[in-house]
């Protein structure tokens, strides 16, 4: 079971440090999983983008004290998702240039900490940003392809990419041995909109696909659950999430391989249809 945390918020408006955090994961038989940056307020007009050299030079500062308290806390992985880098209207931004320090920007963490995987949770949208210097699986996958580094990759949030008008299991497959990390929740797809509605309650074929997908790539990650317990119990929600996991991953195990060949083979949709309710019935 692994445990992630937010940098810095987890730390400095908790007033402990890594040292302490390990400590206290080591006495209930826990482990980190990643870090996951969550550039504050000060980066409004943009983190790894600001157009003030001296505060981009800050975000990328955090971004390496994020992997320093990854290395800290035992663990070698840190989650990149800025709120802040992106624009809201035509004009506003330089494009190529926003691309360019974000490239810029990774490199240098890359190089620094090669021992840790720093991932990009791309969001096609939302309050902070209406639009994001990268905004969807294949934007994200050029970044990873333009950064070249054996230690940048991807985080996929199936919230996020129900927004971008993606399926997921297909964003999975095209990631492939670049996921370093997946974030399971669900939602209603609309505009905007992120729901973090419990994993597979809305859509419940997909989910099944992202088991199936994420089984086939051999994800040797961890499950990471985004979901939004408002008008539920957080610790039965979070139960509900790790069974209906569980019986997703026992459905995908339990499907016919040689009969999803030949659907897949033949563009079969019927067949499909009628394989997921197949697997479905075990949930």
């Amino acid at each position: 079971t692994c445990v992630d945390f937010n940098y810095p918020q987890h730390f400095r408006d908790c007033d402990w440090d890594a040292v302490e955090a390990k400590a206290a994961l080591d006495e209930a038989g826990l482990k980190a999983g990643a870090v996951c940056l969550r550039y504050p307020s000060q980066f409004a007009r943009g983190a790894m983008n600001h157009p003030d050299p001296k505060l981009r030079g800050e975000a990328i500062a955090l971004t390496k004290e994020a992997a320093k308290v990854a290395e800290l806390l035992g663990c070698d992985e840190v989650v990149v998702w800025s709120a802040y880098d992106g624009y809201d209207y035509p004009f506003q931004v330089d494009y190529d240039e926003k691309w360019a320090q974000v490239i810029e920007a990774f490199r240098e963490c890359c190089d620094e900490f090669p021992d840790i995987k720093f991932s990009i949770e791309y969001k096609p949208t939302d309050e902070n940003t209406r639009f994001f210097t990268v905004p969807s699986t294949g934007a994200a996958l050029l970044l990873v392809h333009e950064i070249d580094r054996r230690n940048m990759g991807l985080t996929l949030d199936v919230g996020h990419m129900l927004m971008s008008g993606e399926n997921p299991g297909q964003s999975i497959a095209m990631a492939g041995k670049k996921l370093f990390g997946i974030q399971l929740n669900d939602g209603y797809t609309r505009l905007a909109a992120e729901d973090g509605m419990m994993f597979g309650s809305v859509h419940p074929c997909m989910a099944l696909e992202v088991m199936y997908q994420l089984k086939r790539i051999g994800f040797a990650g961890h499950f990471y659950f985004d979901t939004f317990p408002q008008r539920t119990d957080p610790v039965k929600e979070a139960e509900y999430n790790i069974e209906r996991v569980k019986k997703f991953w026992m459905a995908v195990h339990c499907m016919d391989e040689k009969q999803l060949r030949q659907i897949t083979d033949e563009h079969d949709a019927l067949g499909a249809i009628k394989l997921v309710d197949e697997a479905l019935r075990i949930l």
